[in-house]
């Protein structure tokens, strides 16, 4: 258990962050192949896509491993880079969607790989890979997610609407945030450091000038009585951030995973999630174990919740489930830990049925976090629902 009173950090990046570009793209291409699937009559959970990206001065490289429709061109691969960029909002000198050259090495997947996954006979699909996946949930927020990362990803993506929306034009795509909370009695209660970093297209713009735009939006993102005459802001630190995206710093797909999950508020099972079908339980497993963990708090049977699983490659049955209360819960946590998989099967196809998994839902969630959403109207997010567990979980217990 943490101290009462401490303080605790955790920062966001936005979409045109060139790690986020290449998460961003990655995801778009498992989007391409589940909708060609769709199309053409390929078995969604034949799909199987390890999409690798790099992206620096107009030059984005795709890499990786797939299986599905032959309909799926090298032309679209390059045209669905190119219109996540151009959704994104880079149209400068240094990475332009249109004057960007995009060079698609995708090639099948290992045989070796496939045959430990794929179902025969009576053997049930095995997981993707060995690994071991977490998932979170408190009360800190009403999405049943830690403070300091949420409030750092509703930031961005207030900026970044703002941006897009032509109301704030002097902003550019690449943005970061961090927020550091001061915990009262282990409640959030003060913004004690604020840090924002963002580009800016204008070069005339000084910290100061860039702090006026950013902080209307900080503030509606943060509760109202956060910040205070005490808060210390640091924008843009460094003085002028005209160059910025992939030109300014490589990007690659899968290196910002604390800030895809709990911002370092809990464990990180180290798989990336981004440009991998949900047969990849770094993927699926770790949205079943968030899962898993909200619907506890949300059935009050905790105030917080972390859920451990790991699988071996080939293997459908789950190796290990654990289960830690930290101390706040109000049932007996051996007898949960055994109830959970009665209720919930976390074998990989059974993850993807639940979850509605199978489909081209990714995309959106390459930037600001995919937990702590809103579940789509199309089955994006389906693992934030409060829905039949948490009711039967309260009943159980």
């Amino acid at each position: 258990m943490p101290p009462a009173d401490y303080l605790f950090t955790s920062e966001s990046v936005a979409e045109g962050h060139p790690d986020k570009v290449c998460d961003r793209i990655s995801d778009e291409i498992v989007d391409v192949f589940f909708r060609e699937a769709s199309k053409n009559g390929f078995a969604a959970k034949d799909l199987r896509v390890a999409c690798e990206t790099m992206a620096t001065t107009n030059r984005v490289i795709i890499a990786g491993e797939t299986r599905g429709p032959k309909s799926i061109a090298i032309e679209m691969i390059a045209g669905a880079a190119r219109d996540a960029i151009r959704d994104i909002g880079y149209e400068q000198e240094g990475f332009h969607w249109q004057k960007c050259e995009v060079d698609v090495l995708l090639h099948a997947q290992s045989a070796n790989i496939a045959q430990g996954v794929d179902a025969s006979g009576n053997k049930d699909e095995g997981a993707g890979d060995q690994g071991i996946m977490f998932g979170y949930a408190c009360r800190e927020t009403p999405e049943l997610m830690p403070a300091p990362i949420l409030y750092s990803h509703k930031i961005l993506r207030l900026m970044a609407e703002a941006r897009k929306s032509g109301r704030e034009p002097k902003l550019g795509p690449d943005a970061k945030s961090q927020i550091t909370l001061r915990y009262a009695n282990g409640v959030p209660v003060e913004a004690v450091q604020i840090v924002i970093s963002t580009q800016h297209v204008d070069e005339a713009l000084t910290s100061h000038d860039v702090r006026e735009i950013v902080e209307p939006y900080v503030r509606r993102a943060l509760p109202p009585d956060w910040i205070t005459a005490d808060t210390v802001w640091h924008v843009n630190p460094t003085g002028a951030f005209v160059i910025g995206g992939p030109d300014g710093d490589c990007g690659l797909t899968g290196r910002k995973i604390i800030v895809d999950t709990y911002g370092g508020a809990a464990p990180h099972g180290g798989g990336a999630f981004s440009g991998k079908d949900p047969t990849k339980v770094d993927r699926s497993a770790a949205y079943a174990a968030r899962y898993l963990a909200k619907n506890i708090v949300a059935a009050d049977l905790a105030d917080r919740c972390t859920i451990q699983i790991s699988y071996a490659i080939g293997v459908s049955e789950p190796l290990s489930l654990y289960v830690d209360l930290h101390g706040t819960g109000r049932v007996n946590e051996a007898r949960l830990q055994k109830l959970l998989p009665e209720l919930v099967s976390l074998k990989p196809r059974a993850i993807r049925e639940r979850l509605a998994l199978n489909r081209a839902i990714y995309a959106r969630t390459a930037a600001y976090g995919h937990f702590g959403r809103e579940p789509d109207s199309d089955g994006g997010f389906s693992w934030e629902r409060t829905d039949e567990l948490a009711p039967e979980l309260a009943r159980t217990f």
